[in-house]
């Protein structure tokens, strides 16, 4: 064990194996939503040619590709950045491609697309272009990140779980059914919120991943006596008082064969021959905006709450994070699941104590294994899981103290950056936001020396990031 010690610096980091396994656990009973979630995305429209993504046995085939993706790159990012990051496919990024892309050519052209962006950002980081953007981010502002992101991923676990829930008519969310909690599975969230608060004060250690463990035995209980059922049957809300993703039982099968067809299913510019040349140009810029800075906020983030950043919020081996990442990004278009970029529910291993790339390691393994235990990782509930997320995003949350709120040029730009994220249910958008107040402020005072070269370049980026649908349909 001394060799693993020394190659992931685990003991130089203040940490242990079992930590550094137990924060891998976590991360991954954290995020293998994705595992189910993302099929459902993927297939919930058909491309140009009225072809659904994966054909009839699609769901199975992309749950298995996404899962591989999401294992071979997450041991990548362990064994070369020794940082405790994992990736899967992104959310948003899948969405956009259904719904804004495949609409418009085949799903080979889609992914070739995707695969377009990952090696064009891969570029950008081999240069050194997407590292200098980084470290020409005011310090406070890459914490202004942090904390946006800790408040993001807390939405996230609310919403996920139905605590917080979308309204037709009056306030856009709401607690709840019509402001009242409703349901078993609710009541299983918040007592797994409850249970890791109550661990987490007391110090228990591995009080995330115990608090998970604990909640789906109570999700088992909870099933077993009222059948309560999923949320969704064939597509369609039966039933808005069930689970929302996972209903909790214990499988028939453990272990099924993985179908892995969807591998080198992409065309890379195909694209440009079924749409025009400035339409594909557009749609890789989006892609490709979103994938830069999610990530960075991402790393910034979880480099924080690991301690493993710089004087300047930068984390240590901060490049090789951006080349895996953007390997990723080319990875999970090549698989056919879309493009793959690094989760902030690692924040959640973080919190249980993971500080190296071996955490990673672990993530990455049981993800290969969910390829051949799906039946198993869909029986953990999305309630007993998302807990994590909202004891996380208070302890991310915490660093907003290092903001100077004192100083306009640097406060408000802060502000727009934390309040956008879970409003626009956007990293990007919240980053966006955030560097154009940051030179317009600076601009209009006059401080024209203090703006970074490339902070003036990124906030054009921006501009026209957040102008792109008004673009595309005056140059289309």
């Amino acid at each position: 064990m001394s060799a693993v010690d020394q190659y992931f610096k685990i003991s130089e980091r203040g940490s242990t194996v079992a930590r550094e396994v137990r924060g891998g656990v976590v991360t991954f009973l954290t995020m293998a939503y994705i595992i189910v979630l993302n099929p459902i995305i993927l297939r919930g429209a058909p491309d140009v040619d009225g072809n659904f993504l994966g054909g009839d046995n699609g769901f199975v085939i992309i749950a298995a590709c996404t899962a591989l993706v999401a294992g071979v790159m997450t041991i990548l990012m362990g064994v070369v950045a020794n940082f405790p990051l994992a990736l899967a496919t992104g959310l948003g990024l899948n969405a956009f491609v259904t719904y804004s892309v495949a609409n418009q050519m085949t799903w080979a052209d889609a992914m070739g697309l995707v695969v377009l962006e990952g090696l064009i950002i891969l570029v950008l980081v081999l240069t050194g272009f997407r590292k200098a953007v980084f470290d020409a981010v005011p310090a406070q502002l890459k914490t202004a990140i942090a904390v946006g992101i800790g408040l993001f991923i807390t939405l996230i676990g609310l919403v996920d779980a139905g605590f917080v829930q979308r309204r037709g008519d009056g306030p856009p969310l709401g607690m709840g059914m019509f402001g009242n909690l409703a349901g078993w599975p609710v009541l299983v969230f918040c007592i797994g919120v409850l249970l890791m608060i109550a661990l987490h004060v007391r110090q228990v250690p591995g009080a995330i991943l115990l608090g998970i463990a604990i909640t789906t035995v109570v999700a088992f209980i909870v099933e077993k006596i009222a059948d309560v059922g999923p949320t969704m049957v064939d597509g369609a809300v039966a039933n808005p008082k069930g689970w929302n993703l996972n209903v909790p039982a214990w499988p028939d099968d453990l272990f099924q064969k993985p179908d892995f067809g969807l591998l080198g299913e992409f065309s890379l510019f195909g694209s440009f021959e079924r749409t025009t040349f400035v339409a594909a140009v557009l749609l890789v810029f989006t892609l490709l905006l979103a994938d830069f800075f999610d990530t960075m906020g991402t790393m910034t983030a979880i480099g924080a709450e690991a301690d493993l950043n710089d004087e300047e919020g930068a984390p240590e081996g901060a490049q090789k994070i951006l080349i895996v990442d953007s390997l990723a990004a080319a990875a999970g278009g090549a698989a056919g699941v879309s493009s793959n970029t690094s989760y902030i529910e690692s924040a959640s291993g973080v919190g249980d104590g993971a500080r190296t790339g071996l955490a990673s390691v672990v993530t990455g393994v049981l993800f290969l294994l969910a390829t051949f235990a799906a039946p198993l990782v869909e029986s953990i509930p999305n309630e007993a899981a998302v807990p994590a997320l909202v004891v996380v995003g208070f302890l991310m949350m915490t660093q907003i103290k290092g903001i100077t709120w004192d100083d306009d040029e640097i406060a408000i730009p802060a502000f727009l950056t934390i309040v956008l994220m879970p409003f626009t249910y956007s990293i990007t958008a919240g980053i966006g936001a955030g560097f154009i107040a940051y030179v317009v402020i600076k601009a209009v005072k006059g401080k024209l020396a203090e703006i970074h070269a490339l902070m003036w370049i990124v906030a054009a980026l921006f501009v026209v990031y957040f102008s792109i649908d008004p673009l595309t349909r005056w140059l289309t």
